[in-house]
């Protein structure tokens, strides 16, 4: 179980390192615009593709998918699942503030030292 948790805990990092990079690269999608909804959706997906600073993100975003999946054949769902969605949430919480982005106050890291906590007490509670 206990290198089943560090691969999860790697795949928190992934995802949750490149959230904020995505929602970052991703800016300026709202200023695509066309006359047809199907004409829209594909100069979106275009504008996506072509741009590095969102799809960099995204493939190791998705690197991670498969490095879970990967796991998930020898983890315990009832671990693995709430273990990666919160450390998920925590990397991103810590990256978007990294990037400068307003995360909250004293509230938010002591929300971040419960999820760990958590976390913590889930993994140990399993081995």
């Amino acid at each position: 179980m206990m290198w089943e948790s560090v691969w999860l805990i790697v795949v928190a990092l992934l995802w949750g390192s490149t959230n904020p990079l995505m929602r970052k690269g991703g800016k300026g999608i709202e200023d695509v615009k066309r006359e047809s909804k199907l004409a829209q959706f594909f100069a979106e997906v275009k504008f996506l593709l072509l741009n590095w600073k969102y799809i960099l993100p995204f493939l190791v975003n998705q690197s991670g998918s498969v490095l879970f999946y990967i796991t998930l054949a020898s983890a315990e769902l009832s671990v693995a699942v709430p273990l990666t969605n919160a450390l998920t949430f925590l990397f991103t919480t810590l990256m978007g503030r990294i990037l400068g982005e307003d995360i909250g106050g004293k509230e938010t890291y002591f929300g971040m030292l419960l999820v760990v906590a958590g976390v913590t007490l889930c993994v140990f509670g399993k081995t």
